[in-house]
């Protein structure tokens, strides 16, 4: 493989910490203005604008639906000069857009990148998840568990009691029963309104977030892009493709997925080393959000590498221009 052709994680970035910074700029303006499609349009504008000034030679692999949904960045786009590396590009350029309408707390820009064929092709379709932090053992927790197991066996697991662990959980009627099981061992629930990739990656920083267990049903696409951010910063996830119909069904077939009842581990869903960036769009867990005054605009962004483990929180400063 030439240079040029090779995906040099490192060189890359930087580069990826600006397209996520970017969307989240131009997000902030919407901050609690109630209009759900201007905060997401201009989140997604800047993104595709700097994502088409990096030297790559990328495939949106997971965007917002199909190329019939455009101008958002769909499944398929073509991104970058086309003189880098080929890679494959998983985004959601507004994680939250009902929070960012509402100034509600967790709202994110994100965005990861890999080699071409690093991250499973999701249809969007909805997926059953599970995931956990770093120091537990492999396949300690399941899908084939009831949710009260999973919580009597990570409590056990991180010898503490049940009333000790916190899971997190989209606030959603498909999830009553989860609830209720998960409240019948003791345990805590955070129960989230959007922004299940963020509900996963608290997860990973249990000590920090308070949240050790994420739960529940929410979008494949989702899905996949937390697992690049698990895969760089540890843990455990597991996701099953549900289908509603036919047409759903569908979807997974044209993206190459034979085996409609497997079960992905992180490592099926994103199979080789990934960068991964996400930027604070308002206050959260783990990331603040952006910040306006007269005179500037402060950013902060979470840069991961999955091939040093690195993590890297980038402060940015951006002046306001009379």
């Amino acid at each position: 493989m030439s240079k040029v052709g090779q995906f040099k994680d490192r060189m890359l970035s930087l580069g990826l910490a600006r397209v996520s910074e970017a969307a989240a700029l131009a997000a902030a303006v919407h901050v609690g203005r109630g209009d759900e499609s201007a905060a997401d349009q201009a989140a997604v504008d800047a993104m595709r604008e700097q994502l088409n000034l990096l030297d790559i030679n990328g495939v949106v692999v997971i965007g917002e639906g199909e190329r019939d949904k455009a101008p958002m960045l769909y499944i398929g786009e073509r991104v970058g000069t086309g003189n880098g590396p080929r890679v494959d590009i998983a985004l959601d350029p507004l994680e939250g857009t009902s929070l960012t309408a509402k100034d509600m707390p967790n709202a994110l820009t994100v965005i990861a990148m890999g080699p071409r064929g690093s991250m499973l092709h999701a249809p969007d379709v909805y997926m059953d998840k599970v995931a956990i932090g770093p120091g537990y053992p492999a396949g300690l927790v399941t899908l084939e568990q009831t949710p009260g197991e999973r919580v009597e066996i990570l409590a056990e697991s991180a010898g503490r009691s049940c009333r000790d662990i916190t899971v997190c959980v989209l606030d959603r009627p498909r999830h009553e029963d989860h609830i209720r099981q998960i409240r019948a061992t003791g345990a805590a629930i955070r129960l989230i309104t959007d922004g299940d990739v963020a509900g996963i990656i608290h997860t990973a920083e249990a000590h920090q977030t308070g949240i050790d267990m994420y739960m529940g049903i929410g979008g494949a696409p989702e899905g996949v892009l937390a697992a690049a951010a698990l895969r760089c910063l540890g843990g455990q996830r597991y996701g099953r493709l549900l289908f509603q119909d036919m047409d759903e069904r569908n979807r997974a077939d044209k993206v190459g997925i034979a085996d409609l009842e497997r079960v992905y581990a992180l490592e099926d869903m994103v199979r080789d080393d990934v960068i991964f960036a996400a930027t604070g769009v308002t206050d959260g867990a783990i990331l603040p959000g952006t910040r306006m005054t007269e005179t500037y605009i402060e950013t902060e962004t979470l840069l991961l590498r999955s091939r040093t483990g690195s993590r890297r929180r980038m402060h940015y400063r951006h002046p306001v221009v009379p």
